[in-house]
């Protein structure tokens, strides 16, 4: 019981540093391709925090096109990282393919739900505060339209009322619920 004890907030340590620097180099890394504002102060914070590693990266790692491949290289290892210590404090072993999955699994919901985050997050300022500029909703802004577009496509005009939110939620759910399972199942199968 020593090795919980300790090892349950160690788990939540590395988790949720980890877990935010992630968040924070894919932020940027969609920032970056949607094309946001460079000098917007919420793109400045992630640049200024997210560059260190990403400079050395680079010089190994080139872009191919509008893709930082340098960004996804980082994430993919610093959640392969995070996922090897969290299951090596648990005492569960784990091969470096099913690790790879594991990792790139939990990469693929964290970018799953931060479009339903931007989305739900855009719909609710729309309704609070129509009109008005804020750092923030510039970013969400850029992050969301490329999505909402799509859907403002496939739905007719309904008189001034824009369900396009709802149904990029709805989509983006699905896509979880398609994807995900999948992607547990063969990692389960490849350990």
């Amino acid at each position: 019981m020593g090795s919980t004890y300790l090892s349950d907030p160690i788990i939540f340590l590395i988790d949720t540093l980890i877990s935010l620097y992630i968040l924070a180099v894919l932020l940027r890394f969609l920032l970056q391709w949607c094309g946001a504002d460079f000098y917007n102060p919420i793109s400045q914070f992630l640049v200024r925090v997210t560059h260190p590693p990403l400079r050395i990266l680079r010089r190994f790692v080139p872009s191919i096109g509008k893709i930082d491949t340098s960004s996804l290289v980082l994430v993919l290892v610093l959640q392969m990282l995070a996922d090897f210590s969290i299951l090596m404090l648990k005492g569960v072993a784990i091969n470096i393919g099913a690790l790879a999955i594991l990792s790139m699994t939990q990469l693929i919901a964290l970018l799953l739900n931060i479009f339903v985050f931007a989305v739900f997050a855009r719909a609710l300022l729309s309704w609070v505060n129509p009109g008005t500029y804020h750092a923030a909703a510039s970013i969400l802004e850029t992050l969301t339209d490329p999505l909402l577009d799509i859907c403002r496509r496939m739905i007719p005009n309904l008189g001034g009322i824009d369900l396009s939110p709802l149904a990029a939620l709805l989509f983006l759910q699905l896509a979880k619920m398609v994807l995900l399972p999948p992607l547990h199942e063969l990692a389960s199968l490849i350990s």
